[in-house]
């Protein structure tokens, strides 16, 4: 009966890792598969950009146009709930196009990390071609992996400026592993969003944001990164904030603080936001 029993756990163990590989993504990525209709757009001034081909949406145009920031989001929903970021720094001075992956948002496509990486330099090439001044890149959970694996491939002539890093991770296979303790993920994850390994040439300005309590991307994660960095860098904690619940009113004083780190960083600080 015994041997019957570890036989069953086995077998039962040995479904898991299958299930687990082959669903793996629907386990990552969340998107909201329709696009954003016109009455939902307008209200938050959003336009799909470009015409053809679309790949997010362009926020109201700045007075004054200090550069543009181009926003990835996390790993659910779709771009245009965003709209937060384009309040907060189109007052600020700063054009803003929040980015839609592919199979996201009514965007076709593959969802994996090559897919979405392609994608993102494709997208920053087009803002560069489109629209003049430094680019930013910004990242939150998911989407800060995907600018650092954009990051890891810029040309040496890039225009990136610098990059503002909203709860990232150190790289997904360890994340995972914390999560998926009884599970060897280090054999089972195909994508690996190792952005420690990404940004370790990356020299440009690196601001970082990090909520206090956050459960789904534990601080321990976000800081061995910051750690890791070379580059001109910066750190704003939010000891009461979690993953999905960030201070993101949009006169809050530390976007002014953030833009104008990266857009002129100075020095190495570490800044309690609350």
């Amino acid at each position: 009966m015994l041997m019957r029993l570890l036989i069953f756990i086995l077998l039962a163990y040995l479904l898991i890792l299958v299930a687990v590989y082959f669903l793996q993504q629907r386990l990552l990525y969340f998107p909201s598969p329709s696009q954003a209709p016109e009455s939902q757009l307008k209200p938050l001034q959003l336009t799909p950009w470009p015409e053809q081909n679309f790949k997010g949406y362009l926020g109201p145009e700045p007075q004054q146009s200090k550069g543009m920031v181009l926003v990835f989001h996390g790993n659910a929903g779709a771009a245009w709930q965003r709209s937060y970021y384009t309040r907060a720094l189109t007052r600020l001075g700063y054009r803003v196009l929040l980015v839609e992956y592919p199979g996201y948002g009514g965007r076709a496509g593959t969802l994996n990390q090559q897919s979405l990486t392609e994608d993102g330099l494709q997208t920053l090439k087009l803002a560069g071609q489109h629209f003049e001044g430094p680019l930013y890149l910004w990242g939150e959970s998911l989407g800060a992996g995907v600018v650092a694996s954009v990051a890891a491939r810029l040309s040496a002539d890039s225009r990136v400026a610098g990059l503002i890093l909203m709860a990232p991770w150190d790289s997904l296979t360890v994340l995972a592993q914390h999560h998926y303790w009884y599970l060897p993920v280090k054999w089972l994850l195909k994508d690996k969003y190792d952005s420690i390994t990404s940004l370790s040439a990356f020299d440009k300005p690196v601001a970082m944001l990090v909520a206090g309590q956050d459960t789904i991307i534990p601080n321990r994660h976000s800081l061995a990164l910051y750690e890791s960095l070379s580059a001109p860098k910066s750190i704003w904690r939010f000891d009461n904030a979690s993953h999905n619940n960030w201070p993101n009113q949009a006169d809050a004083k530390w976007w002014q603080e953030v833009m104008n780190f990266v857009s002129a960083a100075d020095s190495v600080t570490a800044r309690n936001a609350n």
